[in-house]
């Protein structure tokens, strides 16, 4: 099997440590901005400290990183921003604290993206599939209760990118990855998804179980940018 990209840049203890330092960063960030730092600032500042703290690690990974990691960085900041603003301000998905989407979000796309690579490496190709098994029961129950019918499609959307996909270990690990920071971010009232899709008819869980797919989409588009600026003529497959 060709490996067109590669799931960890650097050596295992380097992955680690930056895998310990996004995973920090997510959820003291989110609790940070959420409550203001448990009231200690005002809440019109809770954000400014997240901010900075998220751009400052992103230009230190930039400066440090090598070309391609470069143009990774700058992808996902393209792609996602753009993304993001579409599906809170335009579909109305779901909605932020404080209004408009906060500004270390676009940073903190790139670190669950480089966590989520960096996680799907320590996996066997073999478990991609598997990984996604215990999401069946849980799709099932929410179109039978009508709590969650948006996740059978997802459901599709994500077994499709796993099978036919370039990468998917990294697929099958960032359904969790995302999902994990989504109850995080929801518990905590970071953001609140929509329990009726506008424009679909469909329902949605807060967040909702497959929300993961939409990091797949994401990364699939930074893999075929990075495939065009490096000059290649196509994105191989894994299958």
């Amino acid at each position: 099997m060709n490996q067109p990209f590669p799931l960890s840049e650097g050596p295992p203890r380097s992955n680690m440590n930056r895998a310990w330092v996004y995973t920090g960063t997510i959820a003291i960030g989110l609790w940070f901005s959420a409550t203001a730092c448990n009231g200690l600032i005002e809440d019109g500042l809770a954000e400014w400290p997240v901010n900075l703290w998220c751009w400052g690690l992103f230009a230190w990974l930039f400066r440090n990183g090598d070309r391609k990691v470069r143009i990774e960085m700058l992808t996902v900041i393209a792609i996602a921003t753009p993304m993001e603003l579409f599906f809170s301000e335009v579909w109305l998905i779901y909605e932020y604290q404080r209004g408009l989407m906060p500004l270390f979000v676009p940073a903190g796309h790139y670190f669950l993206f480089d966590l989520g690579r960096i996680l799907s490496s320590k996996i066997e190709q073999a478990w991609a599939m598997p990984l996604l098994l215990p999401f069946v029961p849980l799709v099932a129950y929410g179109v039978w209760t009508g709590g969650d019918t948006s996740g059978f499609f997802l459901l599709l959307f994500v077994l499709a990118f796993t099978h036919w996909g370039p990468q998917p270990r990294l697929y099958a690990v960032m359904v969790w990855a995302a999902l994990a920071m989504e109850i995080l971010g929801t518990s905590l009232g970071n953001w609140t998804w929509a329990n009726e899709v506008p424009w679909t008819g469909l329902t949605a869980w807060n967040p909702p179980l497959l929300v993961g797919s939409f990091y797949c989409l994401g990364d699939l588009l930074v893999n075929l940018a990075v495939v065009k600026f490096e000059g290649k003529d196509h994105l191989e497959l894994n299958v």
